[in-house]
């Protein structure tokens, strides 16, 4: 090894789990690095959806005014059309929060956005083509990563060991931890749609006999989502692209010859689908969070949500820990898992139930399609309507930064720390 760094926190991640706790960690006085294979974060995400509860993470941290001065589209409710019925399904301006809708912002503003303000602290390091390829073990712990960069291979020393590398993360196979496989019934093919100055401002949502059309307001373009059943991609390249396209001219009525915008098979993106957990989250010196932890359903777009909850978790319970340096970390870690692993679970069930019983069934529909009779039922009743945008918006248990953490931010705002190279 050419070099070896040494480090209180090391996270292989970039993403919004792993920059988020960065971030918490880096103000809470704890010495982060975090390690992200890429060259910069101007990549084409499908995760672009900000919700409701980490619009109040940013605020609890002061950085909301801030943070919405980035380019995005507001949402404050979502329609669905099923066959000819449209169903209000969430109206996130009812929710007592400090920014009642749903942000659909680039990924890479984003994470950009995190970042900077992380480097303004000089005990985060952010190490860019840089990735984390196999963990270090010493008694009896994770001790470290062993990692390849642009000058080479080598170690980096951590008290602890944060896998946020997503849902094929190295890091978790490393670690052998056990991945629970909850099944798909569906993939998403993903493609863009020029979008015109007259087109409606909302999200498209179109559920028809064996089909499923989702299309996301990004400006000047439509973020497209065809929902098939799960392995159907092959045989619908099979059948050519004239077939596809002329498949998606009923759903998008709103702008149908734009259809022929679809040039190659290029342009369409296959997102096999997948809802897994792992059983344990932990090992002794190293924890997964975000998708190295569990794997969401497309379904709702809570996905990087989930992930920021995660990650307030941990800072919350390991960022005294961490910066004291005291002993107890497999209790805490075990803890970050015990308060996160339930939300999880229910937002799954959840994703699980829309999966099988609403998107599974519409393709598989004969004859004219209905909403769906509990979703008719939920509309119908005033005290069930407002769920959906509060477990949409907010999550099943929304994390806030804690009074403690928040109190550790103030006691070190001034407090100095030694540049690093």
């Amino acid at each position: 090894m050419s070099k070896t760094i040494a480090t209180t926190a090391l996270i292989s991640g970039g993403g919004p789990a792993g920059l988020m706790l960065g971030l918490l960690l880096a103000k809470a006085g704890v010495d982060v690095t975090v390690l992200e294979k890429h060259k910069d974060f101007l990549r084409d995400f499908r995760g672009d959806t900000i919700h409701p509860s980490t619009m109040q993470t940013m605020s609890e941290l002061g950085l909301l005014d801030a943070f919405l001065k980035l380019p995005h589209q507001a949402v404050p409710s979502l329609t669905a059309r099923f066959g000819r019925e449209i169903i209000h399904l969430a109206d996130f301006s009812r929710l007592k929060v400090p920014a009642p809708f749903i942000a659909m912002m680039p990924q890479w503003e984003f994470l950009n956005f995190l970042a900077e303000r992380a480097r303004a602290y000089p005990n985060f390091r952010l190490l860019m083509r840089t990735e984390a390829t196999s963990l270090i073990r010493s008694n009896g712990k994770i001790s470290g990563v062993n990692a390849r960069g642009s000058d080479g291979e080598f170690e980096i020393h951590a008290e602890l060991v944060v896998a946020a590398d997503g849902r094929g993360s190295v890091l978790r196979e490393a670690a052998g931890l056990e991945l629970e496989d909850k099944g798909a019934p569906i993939d998403v093919l993903w493609f863009r749609l020029s979008r015109q100055a007259e087109d409606s401002g909302q999200v498209q949502a179109r559920f028809d006999t064996g089909r499923v059309f989702i299309a996301l307001n990004r400006g000047d373009y439509w973020q497209c989502a065809f929902v098939i059943g799960k392995g159907r991609n092959e045989a619908i390249r099979a059948a050519g692209l004239a077939a596809f396209r002329d498949s998606l001219k009923p759903l998008i009525s709103f702008a149908a010859p734009r259809a022929e915008e679809i040039q190659s098979w290029d342009d369409v993106k296959l997102l096999s689908v997948q809802v897994n957990r792992l059983k344990s989250w932990w090992l002794p010196g190293f924890l997964c969070i975000g998708d190295a932890a569990h794997a969401m359903s497309p379904v709702g777009g809570v996905g990087v949500n989930l992930a920021v909850q995660d990650a307030v978790a941990a800072a919350n319970i390991l960022a005294g820990q961490l910066r004291e340096k005291r002993p107890g970390a497999s209790l805490a870690l075990a803890a970050v898992q015990k308060r996160r692993d339930w939300p999880t679970r229910m937002t799954q069930r959840m994703q699980l139930m829309v999966q099988n019983t609403i998107l599974a069934r519409t393709l598989a529909a004969k004859g004219e399609l209905r909403p769906p009779l509990a979703l008719r039922i939920i509309m119908a009743i005033p005290g069930l309507r407002r769920l959906p945008a509060r477990i949409l918006g907010l999550g099943v248990r929304p994390e806030h930064v804690s009074k403690d953490l928040l109190s550790q931010l103030s006691a070190i705002r001034h407090i100095g720390h030694p540049r690093r190279s």
